[in-house]
């Protein structure tokens, strides 16, 4: 089993070399216009708009390839990646990637269901904890391209979760990793994980 993680993280960092080296300092000037839903720094203001901050540039530019492609719909983001090169939206993650995703805070009422859904996931149910893939600081893996969570709005998360469960957002690849745990989650287990996720540093 560890062979097969160390070669599929192997080919994701290989094939992460094929794309446009990104520029932080160049992206900040390109990103001015998505300050105005996602925050100048990349922390949204909005609890409905990801905070962009902090969040690994091989993940940022996935989203935008396949939001731009078709693959993701994100009815905010009609049109806007539609004029970005390849070079454009490299320099645009490196940018947000460099900055430090704010830290919100979790209902205390939802801590403890929240941290055992994330920490332990629902075995019996098959569903493995969030932190195999996302890191129990909730960090994220960048080089596998798996989000960084910690700290993001809990509205958003719990979007995305409901959307992946009810199969309105499917850019999990064919593999269906977050489709399949999210079709185990209760509207409970979203609401009690997202506030979790937002409160967690």
């Amino acid at each position: 089993m560890n062979k097969v993680l160390v070669s599929l993280l192997l080919t994701l960092g290989i094939t992460g070399m094929a794309h446009a080296a990104g520029d932080a300092t160049a992206g900040q000037a390109k990103a001015a216009v998505c300050g105005a839903c996602h925050g100048p720094d990349g922390n949204s203001p909005a609890p409905n708009f990801p905070k962009l901050a902090g969040q690994g540039e091989r993940y940022l530019l996935k989203q935008m390839h396949d939001i731009k492609s078709g693959n993701r719909t994100v009815l905010e983001m009609t049109g806007m990646l539609d004029n970005l090169s390849e070079q454009d939206m490299a320099d645009i993650a490196a940018y947000f990637s460099s900055q430090k995703m704010s830290i919100g805070a979790a209902d205390p009422a939802l801590v403890e269901r929240g941290e055992a859904l994330w920490r332990g996931g629902k075995l019996a149910e098959g569903m493995p904890a969030c932190t195999g893939c996302h890191s129990p600081n909730g960090a994220g893996l960048a080089a596998a391209a798996f989000p960084r969570l910690a700290g993001q709005h809990a509205q958003y998360v719990a979007k995305q979760l409901t959307d992946f469960r009810e199969g309105d957002r499917t850019n999990d690849g064919d593999a269906m990793i977050m489709r399949a745990i999210a079709a185990k989650l209760s509207n409970k287990d979203i609401a009690a994980l997202s506030s979790f996720i937002q409160g967690l540093h």
